[in-house]
Formats: structure tokens, sequence, C-alpha cells
């Protein structure tokens, strides 16, 4: 018995006995006097077992079954299972095997069998938290992360990726081989196309946004107003009217650095448990995941209005989402990667000046004149090869040597000094110099 029907026991029993009366036992006990008078008659008819409640042994009705809790324990066992935490582990139940728990549900039935979850939980360190930008649109964190998506024993791949900082939804991802400047590219050009252009773009100083240069000008080279080279993607948002903020350090663009923490914990098991192999598939995995993960995860901006502003046409986004190169242009035709290329249109009166080779992400080439703003396609002219000239066949018997005449100075030769000798093609240096001279 617990100690409330401890108390129950001994009050009653003196009630029954004469010691105090019904209303003073009600007293005691915080009961009406009913109550006291119904458990007066239980005790008398029934003994003090009568106390405790009905439902004591009994299972209850809404307990999980012992065949349902097996059958949880079998699917944790599983390895894609072992790396869910609790939370994600509810969800993958309810989704995969139409088993509706409750997050604790899941945590005693873990923590009965042995197993922890695989995310530990510490107490986060004091900091001050960056207050969210009022509007969606206002600010995009941008950054990748290389990291075994497809598995432990594939090799890693990167998932460039941007988070709105008033929302906290993925506004754009991709997976690549590497963290490349066609990844960013992608990127941006799904955030332009699906809400418009942001205000700023929130990244960190990898040599894809900030040139390597930029570090080494000196006080006086930044007095004289000099500044380093914008990188490729430094270029597009220029264009675009972005502004860039560039983080130094990574607790800065915190949100996007959390993101990726939610990722690998969530985004790599749902991809293991669909089977996804390639990075192909897994592109298109990541566009059904990106719509269940902002349904979870978004959170309502302060101010309900979009601050994104309206997009480009399609073929201009295109047009300054790629890599640009100055070349020389003489008499319609520009060199380029060892190749010759002719402007496709391009005026006959067209002086020679500077041009800008655009490198779309899928190798097509084009150019461009930026004091015309127009664009024009690119076609391979093939170079003319050059044959090797046959020395001519003279006429007539070969030529015969010429000898020099009998009293030509050459034959006259030449006084050697010391010697008292003159030196001339018909002796021998023996004569000349002596028995000896030396090799």
């Amino acid at each position: 018995m617990s100690d409330k029907e401890v108390r129950r026991a001994i009050v009653i029993d003196k009630v029954i006995q004469g010691v105090c009366t019904i209303a003073e036992a009600a007293e005691v006990l915080s009961l009406s006097e009913r109550q006291v008078k119904r458990l007066k008659a239980g005790v008398i008819k029934e003994g003090f077992g009568f106390l405790a409640h009905g439902n004591r042994g009994r299972k209850p009705a809404h307990a999980i079954s012992d065949e349902l809790r097996e059958q949880v324990l079998a699917i944790i066992r599983q390895p894609v299972f072992c790396e869910a935490n609790d939370s994600h582990l509810t969800e993958l139940l309810a989704e995969h095997y139409n088993i509706f728990l409750s997050v604790s549900s899941i945590r005693r039935i873990r923590r009965s069998a042995g197993i922890s979850s695989p995310r530990k939980h510490r107490r986060p360190k004091f900091h001050r938290r960056r207050k969210r930008r009022e509007q969606e649109g206002m600010l995009i964190q941008m950054d990748g992360s290389p990291h075994a998506w497809l598995g432990e024993d594939k090799p890693y791949i990167s998932l460039i990726g941007a988070i709105d900082d008033a929302t906290g939804k993925i506004v754009g991802a991709i997976f690549r081989p590497t963290e490349d400047l066609n990844g960013y590219f992608e990127v941006l050009r799904q955030i332009i196309t699906k809400y418009g252009i942001p205000i700023a773009v929130y990244t960190d100083r990898h040599s894809i946004f900030v040139s390597p240069n930029a570090d080494k000008l000196t006080i006086e080279d930044q007095l004289e107003g000099k500044k380093a080279n914008l990188t490729q993607l430094g270029r597009a948002l220029s264009e675009l009217g972005i502004e860039h903020i560039k983080a130094r350090s990574a607790q800065a663009k915190g949100r996007v650095e959390r993101l990726w923490e939610t990722l690998q914990d969530r985004l790599r098991i749902e991809m293991a448990l669909a089977g996804i192999q390639t990075i192909e598939q897994a592109n298109e995995f990541l566009q059904k995941f990106i719509l269940k993960h902002n349904a979870m995860f978004e959170v309502e901006p302060a101010n309900p209005n979009s601050a994104y502003r309206p997009a480009p046409s399609e073929e201009s986004l295109r047009e300054i989402l790629c890599v640009k190169e100055k070349r020389k242009l003489k008499g319609g035709v520009l060199s380029f990667q060892g190749q010759l290329y002719k402007l496709d249109g391009l005026p006959a009166y067209f002086p020679d000046t500077t041009v800008l080779v655009h490198v779309h992400p899928d190798g097509k080439l084009r150019a461009s004149y930026p004091k015309q703003n127009v664009v024009y396609d690119l076609t391979r002219v093939s170079e003319p090869v050059r044959t090797k000239s046959q020395p001519k066949e003279k006429a007539g018997p070969p030529p015969t040597p010429r000898r020099p005449a009998p009293d030509h100075p050459w034959r006259k030769g030449f006084r050697i000094p010391n010697t008292g000798s003159n030196y001339t093609p018909d002796r021998t240096k023996t004569e000349v110099f002596g028995s000896t001279l030396q090799p």
C-alpha cells in the first residue's frame, strides 16, 4: 500500500473503533463525509484491501503490447536506424511502418533495452543570439558541407545549400562531387528562380567567394583605393545587386552550420532508407526532402512581406551565372583555350577590341561586348594547316668544290710568334712547332 492508503487505513480504523467521528476523519483526510462513509462501509465488508486502487496490478488498456515493443526493438536494432535520434525515429516509424508512438514511448523502449540516443545533449554555452532578420529574403546564408552523404563506404561528396535567415527554411541546395563554383551558381539560380533576388548573402571567406589577394593589400594600398579583384561568384553577386557579407568565423553564420548538423542526422539516414547510391539520385531525392524539412522547421518571419526583388529573365540570369574571361578580338576572331572562335552575327565593321567570353556550367561558350550589351554565339574556326615547302631541285651537274689559287694569300701563311717560322696549310704541326709539341 502507498503512504496515502496507509494513512486512510489508520483513520478509517479509528472511525470503526469509535475513537473519532466521521466529520473529524473527513477533515483529516481532506475528503467529504460521504466518501468517509463509503470507505468505512467498504473496509467493514471487504477489509483494508478495499482502500487499494482497483486497477492495481492490471495492465492499462492503452499500454504498448509486448508484440509491438519487440517489433519496435527489432527495427531500432537495424544499422540504419541506430543513428537516428528519438524524435527522428518516431517520424520514421510512422512513415515507413505505420507505427504511431510518442517520443517518450520510443525513449522508454530504447532505454529499457539499453540503447541510448546517438545525439548527446549537452548544456549549451551561453552566447548572445543574433536576432533574425525581419523579412524573408533580407539575408541568405550559404555554405557547403563535405560529408559521407551516400554512406561511410562511399567517397565524400559536398552538399551546397542556402538557408533564409528570417524563416530558417532551405531555399536552395544541390549535391556536387566537390564544393565548386558551379554548385553555388546552381543554388543561386534556384533561389532567384523560385523566390527572387535576395538583399544580401552571408558566406565564409572561401576562395570561391573572396580572392586570396584580398588580405594581402597593405594599408597604403587601401588608402590609395586599391581593391582585390572580385571572384567569379563575387562578380555575379555584384551584377545582381546582392550585398556580399563575409563572415570571419563559422559561429557568425551559425544558422547554416546548425542546418548541417540537422541534415547529417536526418538526410543521410533517409537517403539510406531510399537506397540512394549516386549523386543524380541524391539530387532528385533532395528536392522532396526539402519540402518536408521546411514544413517541419520553418518559422514565421516578424514581417510577413517578402524582401525578395523581381528576378531577371531566364536568359539574363543565365548570362550572369557563368564564368567570364577577357579575350582580345582581332578580325572578328578570338583565341580561347588553344582554339579559335568567331562571333556569329558580328558586324563587318566591328573594330578589334576586348570582349568577355562566357563559359556556362554546361560547357557552352558565348561572348559579349560590354559597351553594347550584346551577347554573341561562338563558332569554332579551324586554323589552316601550313605545309612544309619542298626544296627546289637545281638543273645541271652538281657544282665542283672551289679551291684557292696557288698565289692566294691563304697559302702564304703567317708568322708564328717566338718560333721564327711561317705556318701554312701544307706544313704539319710537327714541322712548325717541333717534336715537343703537346697535344
